[in-house]
């Protein structure tokens, strides 16, 4: 009786209302963190210069739309028991599945050496010394933790480091910001009919819907439910439905909140500072961070850096992993990050390739910030048909059984996809305008 009373109060103590939240923060909450990668700090840093406090309401309408969209990806790996790529080649025509794993795998290793490129530049701001072996030391680091650190710990280590994002939250209390024009530009959007605002549009939807971060939810949710034994795919174990889908949408909901509060952090920051000083043209996340020193401080500096750095080891493996996951489904290999490397010889190969590869980006004639800017039209290009497919599958009962998405999620997904394919368009229209 004693130790029953025990164990009810600790449950119902705070310390037990907090582990039962960080045990709902799962892949949402990674996917999400992960999307504020140093390539979307770029792409933030250079809306909040160019455009002011007038750009924040894009964050505002992005939420709604990315948390459906991420939570139909995870639905979709939860119910089924396979991921986006898996998913495919059981439904559809084998031309339309590699296309779409070979665009998102060749977006990815760019995206990992662009990023690699900002972190490393990103380091030598803050210590000095040489960038090439910076990248060559981050890019190595990833692929050997992702590789031979067990999946339950390296998950934990992923959640740990989504602390490094609040320095993007702090920097924002290290200057001085302009509260009520900051509040108006979030709750009055401003809209300037110029090519150059469309196109800066483009870019925040196009960073913050993209697609490695469909394939590494939905998978992610799949390898929870190989090492969980209690677990089973929702078309064979209907009755694990109800609390599967309460977790997914919470996990969901925070981490995009997450993601997006980072993201406007960063908007506001380069908006209060670099916008205010008539520095409208950053091109990547150390080029923004080495703008701030002067103008805010060596401390904001610092901690702008430090994000970058910290962020960065979080989205390269996630990018990769993505990678990974996407091209070893599509060839039916054993896949998983709890497998050990020689279960899955090919998923890891590929894994590290994607890695490698971006390294390799470093050592050729291609520039990471024009790199980064064609990963980000195979990116939108991409989200497309890929969102679109996602839309079509999870409304069939051959794949979802019972559980299709219907009502307000169907139809917020539907509203994601055409937002993006309207983005997509306005970017060709801006290219020939």
């Amino acid at each position: 009786m004693g130790k029953s009373a025990t164990a009810q109060q600790g449950t119902s103590s705070p310390n037990g209302a907090i582990r039962r939240f960080l045990r709902t923060l799962g892949p949402g909450f990674i996917t999400g963190a992960s999307d504020d990668d140093p390539s979307g700090i770029g792409t933030y840093s250079q809306a909040g210069a160019q455009l002011g406090f007038g750009i924040g309401w894009t964050m505002l309408v992005a939420y709604p739309l990315m948390s459906a969209i991420q939570e139909i990806c995870a639905r979709l790996g939860r119910t089924t028991g396979h991921g986006i790529a898996g998913n495919l080649c059981r439904h559809y025509p084998a031309w339309l599945l590699y296309s779409i794993v070979a665009l998102l795998f060749t977006a990815n290793t760019i995206n990992i050496g662009a990023d690699l490129s900002a972190m490393a530049d990103a380091l030598k701001l803050l210590i000095g010394g040489p960038s090439t072996l910076y990248v060559i030391a981050f890019g190595s680091a990833c692929a050997v933790a992702i590789v031979f650190i067990e999946y339950d710990r390296y998950v934990a280590v992923l959640k740990w480091m989504t602390i490094s994002l609040f320095a993007y939250v702090a920097t924002l209390f290290a200057i001085e910001l302009p509260w009520s024009e900051a509040v108006a530009g979030i709750f009055l959007p401003e809209i300037i009919w110029s090519a150059e605002f469309f196109t800066t549009v483009v870019a925040i939807f196009g960073t913050t819907i993209s697609p490695y971060l469909f394939f590494w939810q939905a998978s992610q949710e799949v390898e929870d439910d190989r090492v969980d034994d209690r677990r089973e795919p929702l078309v064979q174990a209907p009755r694990q439905a109800p609390a599967a889908i309460r977790r997914i949408r919470a996990d969901t909901l925070i981490g995009m909140a997450f993601s997006n509060v980072v993201a406007l952090a960063i908007i506001l920051t380069t908006a209060a500072t670099l916008n205010k000083a008539g520095i409208t043209d950053i091109e990547s996340s150390a080029q923004a961070a080495e703008a701030l020193r002067p103008i805010a401080g060596d401390f904001a500096f610092a901690l702008f850096a430090m994000g970058i750095v910290g962020t960065g080891l979080l989205a390269v493996p996630v990018l990769a992993g993505a990678a990974a996951y996407a091209i070893g489904e599509a060839c039916k290999w054993p896949v998983g990050l709890s497998r050990k490397p020689r279960h899955a010889k090919a998923f890891y190969t590929t894994l590290v390739l994607a890695c490698i590869l971006g390294m390799g980006i470093l050592f050729t004639p291609i520039n990471p910030i024009k790199a980064l800017y064609w990963s980000a039209v195979i990116n939108g290009v991409v989200a497309v048909p890929v969102m679109a497919i996602m839309m079509l599958m999870t409304a069939r009962t051959s794949v979802m059984g019972e559980f299709t998405v219907r009502g307000w999620l169907r139809w917020l997904g539907w509203t994601a996809t055409a937002a993006m394919a309207a983005s997509v368009l306005g970017m060709v229209i801006a290219w020939f305008g």
